[in-house]
């Protein structure tokens, strides 16, 4: 597994930097559709949870929002995957990609701490994942002016896997929590046992702690550039 960032230049000769090729756009691939279905996806599962926590909504929203969310999740598998077997890639994929993760997790993030989901010590693990969404991106912006590419790495890959996932059960949470309960019968659960929503704020911490390593990483990687330039 490859767990560092690549910049895509070629070094010819000393003092020779060579940009790579640029990408077509491709607007209408079918990778690139599936990105604007995940990005189309953001405000239904918002809309979900508002009407579950806020609006006082049955807890069958959660459920639904959680469907929807991971049909959206899926759609990043399957873009890159589509891409590659379809010799699809794009640079409009390359941009939106990356993109469309960032507002789904980003936004359910601000909804599950507006619903007190996520709360005390656990909003510093969410703070540090928008703060580094945020850095990156303007690492990129800046990088881009110069006409330098920086692909995702393997392991920031992971990282998003790993922020979905914890979403994922956080979307679930007081649902979860009920089904679990009443789905075990064990003696130690019960309606008031968050076994689910605390699983969901566990991976929160890790995909947090993953997420400061690939932004070091990047930052990294852009400083290198910027000094080189």
């Amino acid at each position: 597994m490859n767990e560092t960032v690549k910049v895509e230049t070629i070094q010819v000769e000393p003092n020779q930097v060579v940009r790579a090729k640029p990408l077509p756009a491709r607007a209408l691939s079918l990778p690139n559709l599936l990105t604007y279905a995940r990005i189309a996806a953001v405000p239904v599962v918002i809309a979900l949870m508002y009407w579950q926590s806020i609006l006082g909504g049955g807890l069958w929203l959660r459920w639904a929002a959680l469907a929807v969310f991971i049909g959206a999740a899926i759609t990043d598998v399957l873009d890159g995957y589509f891409a590659r077997m379809y010799g699809q890639q794009s640079s409009l994929g390359r941009m939106l990609d990356p993109i469309a993760d960032k507002l789904l997790v980003a936004s359910c993030l601000l909804m599950l701490a507006a619903e007190d989901s996520i709360r005390g010590w656990s909003l510093l693990a969410a703070v540090i994942i928008l703060c580094r969404e945020i850095l990156v991106s303007g690492l990129r912006e800046y990088l881009a002016e110069l006409r330098v590419s920086v692909p995702v790495s393997r392991l920031a890959k992971w990282k998003t896997t790993w922020q979905l996932v914890a979403v994922g059960f956080l979307i679930a949470g007081e649902a979860g929590d009920r089904f679990i309960s009443l789905a075990s019968g064990l003696p130690f659960t019960s309606e008031d046992t968050p076994v689910v929503t605390n699983i969901g704020l566990a991976l929160l911490w890790l995909s947090a702690l993953v997420t400061l390593y690939t932004g070091w990483d990047y930052l990294r990687a852009g400083l290198k550039h910027m000094i080189d330039e």
